[in-house]
């Protein structure tokens, strides 16, 4: 049975590791797996791309926690080495009308946009000079527009021209219990709707020209692998399958959301201390 799942810690176990994929785990306020596949050769057997694989995993975000501050300063230690100087594209994915596919737009509306700050402002104050330039964008998807979101990304890369794409999603999993608790970070870029079947055309560096960071978070997961999970069976091939999400989806997604961009406004503007970002935010 194929199991869907965008997450590489659920693709890759040790029976994989090789010269060509290594994996290494640390953390303190989650535990954290980095999966590092050398060359696409060596992905290829387990379905992924060259690049650094980064998952973050800890408690649900759809609770309060009380270390917030120190989980989102470890993610954005983790995503800060992925991302060059210059200006940043950050674009969320998805739509925003369907709960768990909301994560992307809900996530960028919180991210701070500097990109117009620099020029309208920067000459008269010294703190928004030392900004970096950010741009942030939410594409909608196909049955919205009309317009593939890699069309619209491609389209804004050539009038702005930043030195890298962050793209937010939500993603697929396998297992049930890293639903709303798992954040993958990943340089291989991303290719929308992956995880349910419903694949679009890939936001890379090969098809956009600049490196592509993919941030998600799973927020579904398939009925034949819940079954396998819990029961131990397969589940016959004409059974009808459908995607399954928390009942809490709703707080799930608003705080995840706001977990995300948190750490994505700490990575991109290394100057703001948590404090300075929260009290922008919220």
């Amino acid at each position: 049975m194929n199991i869907r799942t965008d997450l590489a810690v659920e693709s890759i176990d040790a029976s994989m590791l090789s010269e060509g994929i290594t994996r290494v785990r640390r953390g303190k306020a989650f535990e954290i797996t980095e999966i590092v596949i050398d060359s696409d050769e060596h992905g290829k057997p387990v379905g992924k791309k060259k690049g650094r694989y980064i998952t973050l995993e800890g408690a649900s975000f759809g609770r309060f926690s009380e270390n917030f501050k120190e989980m989102a300063e470890e993610f954005a230690a983790e995503l800060s080495p992925m991302i060059p100087e210059g200006h940043i594209l950050v674009t969320g994915i998805g739509n925003n009308d369907i709960t768990p596919d909301a994560l992307g737009p809900r996530t960028v509306s919180k991210v701070l946009a500097t990109r117009h700050l620099r020029e309208e402002l920067g000459e008269e104050d010294e703190f928004l000079s030392g900004l970096r330039p950010v741009s942030v964008t939410a594409s909608g998807v196909l049955g919205q527009t009309g317009i593939e979101t890699a069309e619209i990304v491609g389209g804004l890369l050539e009038k702005t021209k930043p030195s890298a794409v962050i793209a937010i999603d939500a993603l697929a999993c396998s297992g049930i219990s890293r639903l709303g608790t798992t954040v993958q970070l990943s340089d291989s870029g991303i290719s929308p709707g992956s995880g349910v079947q419903n694949k679009r055309r890939e936001l890379s560096e090969t098809t956009l020209g600049v490196p592509v960071i993919a941030v998600g978070v799973p927020t579904v997961v398939d009925m034949h692998t819940i079954v396998k999970e819990i029961t131990g069976r397969r589940i016959a091939k004409d059974v009808p399958n459908m995607m399954v999400t928390p009942r809490d989806v709703d707080r799930l997604i608003e705080r995840s959301s706001a977990f995300i961009a948190m750490g994505i406004n700490l990575a991109l503007q290394p100057g703001m201390k948590f404090e300075d970002v929260e009290s922008v935010m919220f």
